[in-house]
């Protein structure tokens, strides 16, 4: 058993989604698919130190700051690290919905994510060269796999699961930011 994953046993199958529920969701957003549109609410608190609280849904509020040697406390992930581990978890839950629909068992999924970001623009008080890209530049993500498909059959998995991920199509596709003071 990984301290990661308390419920899972190394070699046994994952536990499962519903299948027919899969299709009954993949079937209304067919017929539908303006249904399929939604807007995500979150509220997030500053709590000092880079210490911040974010509501998500009715969840308990998810903590969010900076290490050390970014002058935070050391409490929490970073907003960049949150945003890596939403990305994993995303292709993670793309690959299972993928397997489930196509009728693979899976036993393993695990990705880790590197990614290289140039943080010299420190929050525009920095080094501000008009060649500076503030954000992750290069994301590298190798998945592992294990079920009871051949590795062909796997790789077109997690292949679909990328190209259809939401928070993959976020890193790399430019969204439509606004802002506003309030």
């Amino acid at each position: 058993m990984s301290d990661l994953t308390p419920n899972h046993q190394p070699g046994e199958p994952l536990e499962p989604i519903d299948g027919e529920k899969l299709a009954a969701l993949a079937e209304k957003n067919i017929n539908n698919p303006e249904g399929g549109r939604k807007t995500i609410r979150t509220h997030t608190e500053a709590d000092g130190l880079f210490r911040n609280y974010t509501q998500i849904r009715n969840l308990e509020p998810v903590l969010v700051s900076e290490p050390p040697q970014l002058l935070g406390d050391d409490s929490a992930p970073n907003p960049t690290e949150v945003a890596q581990s939403a990305l994993a978890a995303c292709i993670s839950v793309g690959i299972q919905a993928i397997a489930t629909h196509r009728g693979v068992t899976l036993t393993k999924i695990a990705i880790d994510i590197e990614s290289d970001i140039d943080i010299s623009p420190t929050w525009g008080v920095g080094d501000l060269n008009d060649d500076k890209r503030p954000g992750v530049s290069d994301v590298r993500v190798k998945i592992d796999l294990e079920g009871d498909a051949d590795r062909e059959t796997l790789d077109q998995i997690q292949k679909d699961a990328i190209q259809w991920s939401p928070v993959v199509n976020t890193y790399t596709r430019p969204a439509n930011l606004t802002s506003e003071l309030v």
